[in-house]
């Protein structure tokens, strides 16, 4: 399967490894598929997605996905802690058992496994797998980290112009097809770390600052989430709150599915609040990776239980969308309100 040295990858990429070993043991419970294999220097690294078995068309679907940035190993640490006490739980406790039945859960955990293996933020090929889509922001997004085309030995970079996306987006954009083909509801979530001292929850646009067409849909989410976890910690918001970025990977794979179905996308990410762990231990800055993750073991471990709760949440809400999605009478209204809350400036 690999052409690495099993030494390289255990000091490189043990995420891999990890995540190779839990699919390992729980084979009589997920279905894995090789959706791609990455060029990196000379090796060649798989791409995976794990769909728990039971898989049903016509069921709503949670399509959880991390790693996308290299840097941030913290995401795809999360997002396997979740798949261990998934996976776990669904062998005695009735009530997962009971979810499993209502609702497909697909999972990528290590979407960029060549910048992984370089601890780069961009691919192997130098490109932003964020910034890599063929859309364009409405207005000047912020130099440089808003997406550049100048060189790809500066990050950020967005790949050339007019070519295709790269193999890790492809991948991830025939695994969101094969899924919007046969699911009448789908919630997906990207594991992220950087960018402030909360951990934010945001959704699309990022390449423009008008809402979403689904933005009461969204906004009832999140009303069930304030209204179920009422302590929660998370700041929900559009990203083009934070910064307006070209290429945004979950902008297009939303516009295309909302061009195509007319079931129901709502893409989320995660984006982890990696200035606290700074400012905690402002001597991991000199560290690799030590912008983006937990350096301290105790406050890794916090991390890793710390989602939990949501990623559960987010499989119940999937499950149950019929309960709490806006009628016709309401959709007005709650698009109303989310324009005044997050767009009234």
């Amino acid at each position: 399967m690999l052409d690495i040295p099993k030494a390289q990858i255990t000091r490189w990429l043990p995420e891999l490894q990890q995540m190779e070993a839990l699919f390992k043991r729980h084979a009589d419970l997920l279905e894995v598929k090789q959706e791609a294999l990455i060029s990196a220097a000379e090796h060649r690294l798989p791409l995976y997605s794990a769909t728990m078995k039971g898989y049903t068309p016509g069921r709503p679907t949670v399509l959880m996905t991390a790693g996308i940035h290299g840097v941030e190993r913290i995401g795809s640490e999360v997002l396997l802690a979740y798949m261990t006490t998934l996976l776990s739980k669904s062998t005695w406790d009735p009530l997962y058992q009971s979810l499993l039945r209502s609702v497909n859960l697909v999972f990528m955990p290590l979407m960029n496994p060549g910048g992984m293996y370089f601890n780069t933020r961009a691919n192997p090929n130098g490109v932003d797998l964020m910034r890599n889509a063929s859309i364009r922001a409405e207005t000047p997004p912020p130099m440089l980290y808003g997406g550049q085309r100048l060189s790809r030995r500066i990050p950020w970079y967005c790949g050339q112009a007019g070519a295709p996306m790269e193999a890790e987006n492809l991948a991830l954009e025939a695994v969101v097809k094969r899924l919007s083909h046969e699911s009448p509801f789908m919630l997906s979530v990207d594991c992220h770390s950087g960018f402030g001292f909360r951990d934010r929850l945001w959704f699309p646009y990022a390449y423009r600052k008008r809402p979403i067409a689904i933005i009461d849909k969204i906004l009832a989410l999140k009303l069930l989430f304030d209204k179920t976890y009422p302590n929660h910690h998370y700041v929900i918001e559009p990203q083009s709150r934070s910064y307006i970025t070209h290429g945004d990977l979950w902008d297009y794979l939303y516009k295309c599915h909302k061009n195509t179905h007319s079931s129901l996308f709502i893409p989320l990410t995660l984006e982890m609040g990696s200035w606290m762990w700074v400012r905690k231990r402002p001597l991991q800055i000199f560290s690799a990776g030590g912008l983006f993750n937990p350096i301290a073991p105790h406050r890794r471990a916090r991390v890793l239980r710390r989602h939990l709760l949501f990623f559960d949440f987010l499989c119940s809400a999937a499950a149950a969308y019929e309960h709490w999605l806006p009628g016709k009478n309401e959709q007005s209204t709650l698009t109303a309100a989310a324009k005044s809350i997050w767009y009234s400036d």
